[in-house]
């Protein structure tokens, strides 16, 4: 395999916020010409995919400002300093949803980086099946978050991909693997 790595001349670091971290960097390429990189450092995250006994999916509905609507997506969250994937997974699903589930029980579908021409940001995805309402409980949302929890059979979280209604990437990774696991 060829490398094309590009070594880095000098970087400017334009914003470095609690959750992102913007930089530019000025890189040598391959060829030996220069290049600028515009690149955004994310400390991390992970989404879990919840289905209960019934064979519904929770899905989450929020506005995202970023695209200006309301979305549908599986429960996600960024890491806590030193803190497992794992439990952040599990901590995400009890806030958002009020689900508790079990660390036995969680499954590690993949690691995805949702945008990695100019992001680190690497989400795990996770899996929990058979919940049931005796594991709810109360959400406990952060100060600025607002939810509403969701909860679609799965045909109709399928159809929502087909119809093109949830544009969310850990989500549409997330249901597709669930939409080949059930084919199998």
């Amino acid at each position: 395999m060829l490398n094309f790595e590009e070594k880095t001349i000098n970087k400017k670091v334009i914003f470095d916020g609690k959750v992102l971290k913007l930089e530019v960097h000025n890189v040598e390429l391959t060829n030996g010409e220069q290049s600028v990189r515009e690149l955004i450092y994310h400390k991390g995250a992970v989404a879990i995919l919840a289905v209960t006994d019934k064979d519904e999916v929770l899905l989450v509905e929020q506005y995202r400002k970023a695209v200006e609507q309301m979305t549908l997506e599986i429960p996600a969250g960024k890491l806590d300093p030193d803190e497992e994937r794992i439990t952040c997974a599990i901590r995400e699903l009890k806030e958002e949803t009020g689900y508790l589930a079990k660390e036995e029980d969680v499954i590690k579908i993949y690691d995805t980086h949702l945008a990695i021409g100019y992001s680190s940001e690497l989400i795990t995805l996770f899996a929990v099946e058979n919940l049931s309402d005796k594991d709810k409980g109360e959400l406990s949302l952060d100060e600025d978050e607002f939810i509403n929890v969701r909860k679609y059979k799965l045909e109709d979280a399928f159809k929502l991909i087909d119809d093109n209604v949830i544009t969310d990437s850990k989500t549409l990774l997330a249901l597709g693997w669930l939409r080949n696991k059930r084919r199998a």
